[in-house]
């Protein structure tokens, strides 16, 4: 697949902002296409496997966000 070439460098920062956006909108429309490795499913498994026997905590986003940033 041919990618465009941008000079990223030349992007304004709201520019780069929306071609991140656009990027990742382009990902999340087709989340199966996105490569997991078999470490990461693994532990995705552990978790859903965790979270089926009562033992996994769910927190909202908004406190997950506050954790990321303690």
């Amino acid at each position: 697949m041919a990618v465009p070439r941008i000079d990223i460098e030349k992007l304004s920062p709201e520019e780069r902002l929306q071609l991140i956006e656009d990027l990742w909108e382009s990902l999340r429309a087709r989340p199966e296409t996105v490569p997991v490795t078999d470490g990461q499913r693994a532990e995705l498994d552990q978790r859903l496997d965790a979270l089926d026997r009562g033992e996994g905590r769910l927190v909202s986003w908004d406190e997950a966000k506050r954790q990321l940033r303690d």
